[in-house]
This record gives C-alpha cells, structure tokens and sequence, in this order.
C-alpha cells in the first residue's frame, strides 16, 4: 500500500505539486479565519463585549472617547431565542455599572449606576438619593449644575418615592444633573441588561486629540 502511495505521488509533475500545495495553503488559512471569527462571535455574544463612551452622563467615573469591556457572563449568559439565562454568577447589585438596551429604543445601549434593585424603594430630595430611608452615598456621584429644580417641573433634583418592581432595577448617571436615567424613564427590566463594565481598555480624548494614558487598564466601580 505505501509502495502504491508513492508511485502516485511521483507522477504528479512539479507545476501540480505546487498547485497542491497552494490549496493546502489556502485552506488551512480559510479553516483559520473561520475558527477565528467563529470564536469572536461566541466571546463577543456569550462572554465580553467592547462599548465606546458617547456622551458624559456618566462623568467624571467614565469620560467621552472610553472604550470599556463589558462581562456578559457576570449575570447569566443569555440564550438566543430564549428569555433564559445560564451560567449566572451573582445579579445586580447596588454600586455596579452596568449596560443595558435603553427602554425607550431598544436599538441603543446605554450606561448607568444600579442605584435600586428589586423591591427597593427610590426617593430624591433636593438632588440627594434615598434608598429605603437611607441616604446613598456613592463617591462617584458630581453635580455641575448649582440650581434646584422644583419637583413640578422637573424629576432631575426631586422625586419618588417609587419602588422597583421584581426583576426591574432603577439606575442613574454618575452626573447627576446631566443624566436621562429612570428618573425620568422609571425602570430598566431584568432582560434588557447586557451586563457588567469592568475595565477601560482603552482612551480617546477627541478635543486633545490624543491618549489618556491614565484610563487605559483602569478598573470601573
């Protein structure tokens, strides 16, 4: 049999052999990218995701031109088709930063601070957060606006109480009086999160035109 093998080799010609050749190159190129992008789908649906900061409803924690890496497995990997999620580690907790479909337009993903979980009740006086009676203190909380807009007119400084229904998370902006969050829009539903921002990867500052050196690496919390 290998003797038989070796006789048909040999009457290929040099031009077939590099033919050969050539398509033994090609396909092992193609069957490369395939597993590639085979495992860039899978990473980027069930494992991390990369989200780019548009606007500075979130400032100072993250900054126009921030580039961050999202954890998708942190609260469940969701299983296409099905309103089911696996693998969860822990939910939402107060304190995290998390991405999520915008309620009003699906089609756009926003980023807020879960400020209420489910069956916390939400108040806001005079631009300070209660949650359950208690003052919440977050650190990364700004305000760049001085004026207090009355209740009537505005839920930006004066709101609530509400209380989160099940599987439903009130969320606000770390720039408190420069964010459309559920103070306005109410909740954010268990099934529009898309999970868990944890790092800045990278960092554009467009009016400097260059790097923030400083946010690349740095931890989100």
């Amino acid at each position: 049999m290998e003797e038989d093998l070796k006789s048909s080799q040999a009457e290929f010609t040099p031009v077939q052999h590099e033919l050969v050749k050539k398509k033994g190159l090609v396909r092992e190129y193609a069957e490369s990218i395939i597993i590639a992008v085979l495992l860039a789908l899978v990473i980027r649906t069930y494992l991390v995701q990369a989200f780019k900061i548009p606007s500075g409803s979130m400032e100072d924690t993250l900054a126009i031109g921030d580039h961050l890496l999202v954890s998708k497995f942190m609260y469940g990997t969701k299983i296409p088709f099905v309103d089911q999620r696996i693998l969860k580690l822990r939910d939402p907790r107060q304190g995290d930063v998390i991405v999520f479909e915008y309620p009003e337009d699906p089609s756009k993903d926003f980023i807020k601070r879960v400020v209420g979980v489910p069956g916390d009740v939400v108040e806001g006086k005079d631009k300070k957060v209660y949650v359950n009676g208690k003052h919440y203190e977050n650190s990364h909380e700004v305000h760049k606006e001085r004026d207090t807009i009355p209740k009537e007119m505005n839920p930006r400084d004066t709101f609530g109480p509400v209380t989160v229904p099940a599987d439903s998370y009130f969320v606000m902006g770390d720039n408190r009086d420069r964010s459309y969050d559920s103070r306005f829009w109410k909740f954010v539903r268990r099934d529009q999160i898309k999970g868990l921002a944890f790092i800045k990867y990278w960092s554009w500052d467009r009016e400097k035109f260059m790097p923030r050196f400083g946010n690349i690496g740095k931890l989100i919390n």
